[in-house]
């Protein structure tokens, strides 16, 4: 192997990250319990039994400790109704002492998830998924950013990779995910290129790409021929693999932890990016885990600060 074929991208670490937004956001509850005698408040509503959902809703509640703002989980069971959930919702709409309230998604099948979003307090919709702030957003007026986006525009800016300027291709047409981050990068005078299932010659259109956001869903799917040489990759897949052969040919010698976890538990988790081929093209790209997922949370502890603050003036 030659020295080109050698080559490693640099990893992009969103834990350290995710501390400092942690930290700013503690600094920032501390003066105004200090200051003004009121510390913010985060609702979670976790619907039936789903395991991932519920590890997700853990570490937010836990990080809300970390932090200082006070949380509250309601666990509602898998038969739950769309009018119920509804009526769970208008009473947090109207409590006055709750900032920010999270409905964890997916919902169970039987809930219109699309008027679940459309009841919430559009100042309290901390994931900013309301129509309200998607239309905020698309307007350059941003009050709520989903977490997930504004993570990623976090973990660039910090990482002083210029925007303004780049050729930016977002893999992915989602509203959590690929139609906001692609909002973002546009109103920070980026060229933007939103791709999907249908786009024709994909790894012609993302290899112009300076900053690569791949959140597709489908393990390891952006490989060598989709990256342009010294581009950013901004891996945002959560995909669970469980065989060991796959494993090793997207980590090659860095495999054996996670052939250990899939012995050990059942699977791994891989991001959208095939890490292996990417570190032979790429300047730099997040890893999966402890990349995106970690702002993710960051990310929604400063969204429920904001909704403290706005919602009584400051």
């Amino acid at each position: 192997m030659d020295a080109r074929e050698a080559r490693r991208a640099e990893i992009l670490d969103g834990r350290s990250i995710a501390e400092q937004i942690k930290h700013e956001v503690a600094q920032e509850v501390q003066r105004l319990q200090a200051e003004q005698g009121f510390k913010p408040r985060l609702c979670a509503v976790l619907v039936g039994d789903d395991d991932a959902s519920a590890v997700s809703v853990r570490n937010k509640v836990r990080a809300c400790a970390e932090v200082g703002i006070e949380s509250e989980q309601l666990d509602l069971p898998d038969s739950t109704t769309t009018e119920h959930l509804l009526a769970v919702i208008h009473k947090l709409n109207e409590h006055q002492d709750v900032d920010g309230i999270l409905v964890q998604m997916p919902l169970p099948k039987q809930i219109d998830e699309a008027s679940i979003i459309d009841a919430l307090d559009p100042a309290k919709d901390i994931d900013g998924f309301h129509p309200t702030n998607v239309g905020l957003l698309a307007m350059g007026r941003p009050r709520f950013v989903p977490c997930t986006p504004a993570g990623i525009i976090e973990l660039l800016e910090r990482n002083k990779i210029e925007i303004a300027g780049a050729n930016a291709c977002v893999v992915g047409r989602s509203q959590i995910v690929g139609r906001p981050v692609a909002s973002l990068l546009l109103q920070r005078h980026a060229t933007v290129t939103i791709c999907h299932s249908r786009t024709r010659e994909l790894p012609s259109v993302t290899r112009q790409a300076d900053i690569l956001v791949a959140a597709i869903g489908r393990a390891g799917f952006i490989r060598r021929d989709f990256i342009k040489p010294g581009a950013t990759l901004i891996d945002v897949g959560i995909n669970k693999i469980t065989d060991a052969a796959k494993t090793r040919a997207l980590f090659g010698d860095e495999a054996g932890q996670r052939i250990e976890a899939i012995a050990r538990r059942g699977y791994t988790l891989v991001g959208d990016v095939h890490p292996v081929e990417a570190d032979l093209v790429a300047g730099k790209r997040t890893p999966v885990p402890c990349g995106v997922g970690l702002l993710t949370v960051a990310m929604l502890m400063r969204n429920t600060l904001q909704a403290a603050k706005w919602r009584r003036g400051f």
